[in-house]
């Protein structure tokens, strides 16, 4: 972002103090308040203009502004407006005495500061704290904290983390190799390691330290974090390296958080939004319509009311869903985003891997013995089956043939029944047959689109023929489409991918409104052949020309199957391993469990990017696939899907 102001309050042109001190003595003067009146003054102003207003009131009128105003109002409009009067230092002063006040500690409150402050904000807090309440912050935050945790705040605290931008090539690879050895390949953890080298190296030397970590581990630091540290302690050093990351993303995410679902956490909404109106809201409200395409302004209009939500949506400063309020930064930012999870960067892992060691005759043996006689040994068979890559299970069939004769297939459907059996015998399938059978239930039923891949099958009648009469206009002709195989493998073309970019809605496109049909067909063309990178390249250049992500748009302008379909290639283009996050947490969200989605997805991708769509799970649900899977199925079939989730994040 470099030198460039992005706050969404500026100065206020021809600002006069004594003006705005008697506008707001008269707003408070006589029965009643102008609120409206306050609040237009306070959020047009800055910071520095707001000090200089509360030192002319009090020459004018002998008061103190910030009483009066506290006098006046009530409730959340009084804590944002009064927020909005104090310097940023005492401001954060002032949320982190009472995060620590009173019984217990508003620990969230304290790692969302303490993360994300710069050394100078740092300096300014202490001091600010110091004069404000005549206490030391470093000893009252020791007071209120302990362990790890203490120790990170207090160092964070000092204020001291380098700001060198030349960074050290040997020393990267140092702290790589030491964060390491203090956790993946240590017996407990080092704590004092990740807490020096997160605490004090500067921010450009932790990003490469966290990019050559991925490198040499094959797994993010934020995984490592959380299979290595607990409680605050760990929460604090994910805030951490999300700061490092992007301060910005830090905050679009904390500011969704505190609006979705059932209630408003408007402490939150609150401390961000007054903190970062003059530092970089513009960032915030970009990442944030990117990532959740909805603006942040329409999420505030939607959750708050009242002069508490005309005061929000000032400092928020304009409306990014509104035309020609859409940054073009935006564009840039959604597809480095999108690019951080390809392929290209990140290597896909699955958690079922290939057996050392492996040998056909002993599990051909192993599993005739579990299913010999009265009863059955399931612990065995899941065992055994779950622990094995797929060429091994084939191998393991063809063995039990040869040996006793019988098919192991039809042995295990005889043996074992329910969820079970319908996951076992799907581990046994090679996956191309695997996805055949899939469909072929799904044509019987009704078809669903994210369930289609290319696959081949023997049911006397060719994959084609079965969709043509199955489904119907053009879910038909995209199901057809997809199911050639005939997508382009290369990488972007720029002057395609713009040309590609001008196929929307002719209300985006301010022409005369055309055929959805013919709408329906050019993106059918596009979305079905073009190759991955050239995609997310389109979707870029869409962003750019129409102020709206390519998914909005086809939510808004289609329906029904189409909807669905193209809905499920565009998530699956920006992030595959996120999509199917997505819809195994939908499959185990609320009453009840839909066991064929949870083992479709655990079966097809326990060898291609489970490990991928487990970091997304509990990076966007903050809770592992494993705790989820735990809390929502219960006996064998339970033991058998934690032995494919193959650990706990």
């Amino acid at each position: 972002m470099g030198a460039k102001y992005r706050g969404s309050i500026h100065d206020f042109p021809g600002f006069d103090p004594n003006q705005d001190a008697e506008a707001l003595y008269t707003a408070m003067k006589g029965f009643g308040s102008d609120k409206e009146a306050i609040l237009d003054i306070i959020t047009s102003r800055s910071n520095r203009q707001r000090q200089e207003i509360c030192q002319s009131y009090k020459s004018l009128y002998g008061k103190d502004l910030i009483a009066d105003l506290k006098y006046e109002l009530t409730g959340k409009f009084e804590r944002l407006i009064v927020g909005l009067m104090r310097p940023p230092a005492y401001c954060d002063a002032k949320e982190i005495k009472d995060a620590i006040s009173g019984i217990g500690t508003d620990e969230k409150c304290l790692i969302e500061i303490l993360a994300s402050r710069t050394n100078e904000q740092m300096h300014q807090l202490v001091a600010a704290y110091k004069d404000a309440y005549e206490r030391d912050l470093e000893a009252d935050i020791i007071g209120d904290t302990s362990g790890h945790f203490q120790k990170m705040l207090v160092v964070l605290l000092q204020g001291t983390r380098e700001e060198d931008d030349v960074v050290s090539e040997d020393l990267v690879q140092q702290d790589v190799q030491d964060l390491y050895e203090a956790g993946e390949l240590k017996w407990g953890t080092d704590e004092a390691q990740f807490i020096y080298i997160l605490g004090n190296r500067s921010k450009q030397h932790l990003r490469l330290v966290f990019d050559e970590y991925l490198k040499t581990t094959g797994k993010p630091i934020e995984a490592s974090i959380r299979g290595e540290l607990s409680g605050d302690f760990e929460k604090l050093m994910l805030a951490v390296v999300k700061c490092i990351r992007s301060t910005p993303e830090y905050f679009a995410e904390r500011l969704f958080k505190a609006m979705k679902g059932l209630g408003t956490r408007d402490n939150t909404l609150i401390r961000i939004m007054v903190s970062r109106s003059e530092l970089d809201m513009l960032d915030i409200r970009e990442i944030f319509r990117t990532k959740y395409e909805k603006s942040l302004y329409s999420m505030i209009k939607n959750d708050t009311s009242g002069e508490y939500k005309k005061s929000l949506l000032k400092l928020c400063g304009g409306d990014d869903d509104a035309a020609g309020q859409f940054f073009p930064e935006a564009a840039q930012v959604a597809y480095q985003m999108w690019e951080l999870s390809a392929v290209a960067r990140v290597e896909l892992k699955g958690t079922v891997r290939p057996a050392n060691d492996f040998n056909p005759d002993a599990d051909a043996k192993a599993l005739r013995k579990a299913m010999k006689g009265l009863g059955t040994d399931e612990d065995t068979i899941i065992d055994i089956i779950t622990h094995r890559s797929n060429a091994q299970r084939q191998q393991i069939r063809q063995t039990f043939k040869s040996h006793f004769g019988r098919d192991l297939m039809s042995d295990l459907k005889s043996e074992i029944s329910g969820d079970l059996a319908r996951l076992i015998l799907g581990l046994m399938m090679p996956p191309a047959h695997y996805d055949a059978k899939q469909l072929k239930k799904a044509m019987e039923v009704q078809l669903a689109p994210e369930g289609l891949v290319s696959a081949g099958a023997d049911y006397h009648k060719s994959l084609e023929d079965a969709l043509s009469s199955d489904t119907s206009g053009h879910f038909r002709r995209i199901l057809i489409s997809l199911a050639t195989g005939n997508r382009e493998e290369g990488g972007e073309n720029l002057d395609q991918a713009r040309e590609d970019a001008q196929v929307r809605p002719p209300e985006i496109a301010d022409t005369p409104s055309g055929d959805k049909t013919s709408l329906e067909t050019r993106f059918m063309t596009i979305l079905c052949t073009r190759s991955y990178p050239h995609l997310r390249r389109v979707f870029q250049e869409f962003i750019k020309m129409t102020n709206y992500d390519v998914e909005h748009t086809i939510k808004k302008e289609m329906s029904g199957d189409v909807r669905d379909a193209f809905v499920a290639i565009v998530q699956s283009v920006k992030n595959k391993p996120l999509f199917f996050a997505d819809k195994l947490y939908k499959s185990m969200k609320g009453a009840g469990t839909d066991e064929k989605t949870l083992t479709r997805i655990m079966v097809s991708r326990s060898e291609i990017d489970l490990l991928n769509i487990r970091r997304e799970f509990i990076e966007k649900y903050d809770k592992s696939l494993h705790q989820a899977i735990e809390g929502d199925t219960s006996g064998d079939f339970l033991k058998a899907l934690l032995a494919l989730c193959g650990g706990e994040d």
